[in-house]
């Protein structure tokens, strides 16, 4: 699978919010703000798994599929590494 631009960017995005976090850490800053840009850090690390996800499953769908059951077989794939990022 190729990965995009704008996947590659939700990742950095991701990646420069738990940068932040660690500055805020280097700069004792109170553990709520801490906490509250942590939670942003998970749901940006959740975002950018669902849409790498979708992605996969689009693609894999828009390949020719013999049966539908390999289709069923593919977007069961797709739930369980969804399940499994959580």
């Amino acid at each position: 699978m190729e990965y995009s631009k704008e996947m590659k960017n939700r990742v950095k995005r991701a990646e420069g919010q738990i940068r932040g976090v660690l500055q805020m850490m280097e700069d004792e800053k109170d553990c709520k703000a801490i906490i509250t840009q942590m939670a942003a850090v998970r749901s940006a690390v959740d975002r950018a798994t669902a849409y790498v996800v979708a992605k996969n499953l689009e693609n894999c769908l828009e390949q020719e599929t013999e049966t539908d059951t390999q289709r069923e077989e593919l977007i069961e794939e797709a739930v369980k590494m969804l399940v499994k990022s959580r």
